[in-house]
C-alpha cells in the first residue's frame, strides 16, 4: 500500500494555475525525485503537501488517512495544521536555521515546543527535555556533526547548516522527508556533503521526495522520477526510463536543454 497518495491536486494564485490535476503515489521506503524547469510547480507541490500552501482541488492521503480533500475542505485551525505537517519533514533551499540558537537547539526546538502540549509535561519536563536532547545529539552524530552541536549557524559552513536542517527535519520522525532543491545554495564541494547524506538516507530506506536539478543523483538514488512542466506531470516512472529513455517530447526537450548547460 502506498504511504502517500495524491489525487487531482490543484493550486492557483489568483488567475494563474500553478498545479493542474497532479496525481501520483509513493511507496514506503522509496525515494521520489521531482525534476523540471523553474516555474514548473515543483516547489508549490511540496508546499501544498506540507500545508504551507492550501490546495484548491484534489486530495492528499498519508497511510490511508485523508489529510486534505477539497470536496469537503473547511477552514483548518492552526493546531490541526501543525498536526498535519508532522507527516512531512521539510528541508528548504535556504537553511532557515535560527541564528540565535546552536545546532543542537535548532534540532530540538520543535520537539520541545510540541512536548509542552503533553499532559505529563509539567511533571516530567526535565526528563522529557533530556530525552529530546539525547535524540538531537544522536541525529547530529548521524549527520557527522557531533563536534558542531554547540556552534551557531554563522560558525558553520553552508553544507553543515544544511545537514543541521536535515537533522531538524528528521527530529519529529516524519512519515516522508521532503527536500526542495537542497543543494542549490551550495558550491560543488559542499553539494557533495549534502548529497552524500541524502544518499545514505536512501540506502536506509527513508521515504523521501526530492526536488532536484542534480540529474545524475536523481537517477542513481531515486526509485521513481516525476518530470513536471507548466504545473502538470508530463511523465513519471523508473529513473532509467524517464531520464535515459523518455517517452514524452517535453521530457526529451528538457533533458536535452539540461545536457547542453
Amino acid at each position: 500500500m502506498a504511504i502517500l497518495e495524491v489525487l487531482n491536486l490543484e493550486k492557483h494564485f489568483e488567475n494563474t494555475m500553478v498545479l493542474k490535476d497532479v496525481s501520483f503515489s509513493l511507496e514506503e521506503g522509496n525515494a521520489l525525485a521531482i525534476i523540471g524547469s523553474s516555474g514548473s510547480g515543483k516547489t508549490t507541490l511540496l508546499r501544498c503537501l506540507n500545508f504551507l500552501e492550501k490546495p484548491d482541488g484534489g486530495s492528499i492521503r498519508v497511510r490511508g488517512e485523508t489529510l486534505f480533500d477539497a470536496a469537503s475542505a473547511n477552514v483548518i485551525k492552526e493546531k490541526e495544521l501543525r498536526k498535519k505537517r508532522l507527516h512531512f519533514g521539510m528541508v528548504f533551499q535556504s537553511f532557515h536555521l535560527f541564528p540565535q540558537y546552536t545546532a543542537l537547539e535548532n534540532v530540538t526546538l520543535a520537539g520541545k515546543l510540541l512536548a509542552q502540549e503533553r499532559s505529563d509535561f509539567k511533571q516530567n519536563k526535565q526528563a522529557i527535555y533530556e530525552e529530546i536532547e539525547e535524540q538531537g545529539n544522536a541525529l547530529l552524530k548521524r549527520m557527522g556533526l557531533s563536534d558542531r552541536r554547540s556552534h551557531y549557524p554563522h560558525q558553520l559552513s553552508g553544507g553543515q547548516q544544511q545537514r543541521v536542517a536535515i537533522a531538524r527535519a528528521l527530529a519529529l520522525n516524519p512519515d516522508i522527508l521532503c527536500f526542495d532543491e537542497p543543494t542549490s545554495a551550495l558550491d560543488p564541494e559542499l553539494t557533495g556533503e549534502v548529497l552524500k547524506v541524502i544518499r545514505g538516507l536512501a540506502e536506509q530506506n527513508t521515504t523521501m521526495i526530492i526536488v532536484t536539478h542534480e540529474m545524475a543523483f536523481a537517477r542513481d538514488v531515486s526509485d521513481k522520477i516525476i518530470f513536471m512542466d507548466d504545473g502538470v506531470i508530463v511523465e513519471q516512472g523508473e529513473p532509467k526510463q524517464v531520464i535515459d529513455h523518455p517517452r514524452e517530447e517535453r521530457t526529451k526537450q528538457f533533458l536535452s536543454r539540461y545536457a547542453q548547460n
